[in-house]
């Protein structure tokens, strides 16, 4: 295997770069938070990702795409601060290879790679990615000074999600939506997240009626079962701003390859979404919800688009028999 910088050429895709430029913050984020690990972490991620892709196109006139950068930071994102480099490099691999690479490719997969590959090593090394947390370094330049903060290992000083579960309680908002929490490495600041899908609905990389229709069923199905007083549903409001739903609706859902086409197939895709993931939260094992809400939203991605263009098909050919009964 000739691998060498020269050979390796990267396919020019706007739309990734800009999904690029969004989540630039939320890695300077992550950083800050936790540690200069986040870098380290995903610079090894990167790396194997890209030379997963290169194995598979070096040998034809394809070069790798951009598309694999993006899926390089979103799945690092998903990771807590301390995940070991080892399972990161598995994740990944088998993320790029059989979330996008065994389908043929970009433009060709079913699912979203980086939650392919982040559910993969969700499965098989849980202990890694549920009880092993790092507390937010504090100072003016955080962890930018630091390596990594302190390990929290005890549930009750974790995640929201965990806390919650664990005894009931519920963190301030404000840490919440600022992101000076326990967590994923890009999924604790709300407030970058919001301001990162407000550049890409703007420069219309995403999918605003994806992003919308999420926060919807979510808050929805949120609701119902809330006022119905179910004890482990979250207050609506506080679970939008935790477990990383916004971050999977912002940059998940919106995958516009394992996404629907369709306006209104979109819509029912992401009210699907966010209703499941209240369901995985509330009444399954796993405390998120969102990330297997998304993938079980892949599955159903071309049904709904064959379903919307099979009504439309119908409604015009009544409407052109209609015309042509005068």
């Amino acid at each position: 295997m000739n691998l060498s910088l020269k050979n390796i050429k990267f396919m020019k895709q706007m739309m990734m770069r800009k999904v690029v430029y969004a989540l630039i913050p939320l890695v300077l984020a992550g950083i800050y938070f936790f540690g200069l690990r986040v870098l380290t972490l995903l610079l090894v991620v990167s790396f194997f990702g890209c030379l997963t892709e290169w194995v598979f196109v070096r040998k034809t006139t394809k070069k790798i795409t951009e598309a694999v950068l993006v899926t390089n930071i979103l799945f690092t994102l998903t990771l807590p601060p301390s995940t070991p480099y080892w399972i990161a490099i598995i994740g990944i691999i088998f993320g790029v290879l059989f979330g996008k690479m065994v389908f043929g490719g970009f433009g060709k997969n079913p699912f979203n790679p980086a939650l392919v590959g982040r559910a993969f090593i969700y499965v098989n090394f849980p202990e890694f990615l549920t009880l092993h947390w790092t507390k937010p370094v504090s100072g003016v330049l955080g962890g930018f000074t630091t390596y990594l903060g302190e390990n929290i290992d005890a549930v009750t000083q974790s995640t929201p999600m965990l806390i919650y579960r664990a005894s009931g309680d519920e963190l301030p908002i404000l840490k919440l939506i600022f992101g000076n929490i326990a967590g994923s490495i890009g999924e604790t600041s709300a407030v970058l997240i919001i301001l990162a899908a407000i550049y890409l609905i703007i420069t219309k990389t995403a999918a605003k009626e994806t992003i919308f229709s999420v926060i919807l069923g979510f808050l929805a199905m949120s609701s119902i079962f809330f006022f119905a007083g179910f004890d482990q549903v979250l207050n609506p409001l506080y679970g939008l701003f935790s477990g990383g739903l916004l971050f999977g609706a912002v940059f998940m859902a919106t995958d516009p390859i394992s996404s629907p086409k369709t306006f209104e197939g979109r819509i029912v895709y992401g009210l699907l979404i966010g209703i499941i993931t209240v369901i995985i939260r509330s009444f399954a094992l796993f405390a998120g919800g969102i990330m297997f809400a998304i993938l079980i939203g892949n599955t159903f991605a071309p049904i709904l688009d064959e379903a919307v263009n099979s009504i439309k098909k119908t409604k015009k050919a009544k409407l052109n028999k209609e015309v042509s009964n005068g």
